[in-house]
């Protein structure tokens, strides 16, 4: 899947806009940079997820041999 395509424009009070188009052209959506940029930090990539179920699965495994003593 294409990453969005984001075209940059300013508001009247001067902040920051991402117009986010669909695979016609038009715009989808329009949100302040603020709130886009936030929102693309929250998200976690595929990499990061996997090594977070990785360490997760790593971390039961050395409680259960704790206990096990």
């Amino acid at each position: 899947m294409a990453k969005a395509r984001r075209t940059t424009h300013r508001s009247r009070a001067g902040k920051k806009l991402y117009a986010v188009r669909d695979k016609s052209g038009r715009f989808k959506d329009i949100q302040t940079y603020e709130r886009s940029h936030r929102a693309e930090l929250a998200k976690k990539s595929k990499a990061e997820i996997a090594a977070a179920k990785k360490k997760a699965a790593k971390k039961k495994t050395v409680k259960k041999a704790a206990k096990k003593r």
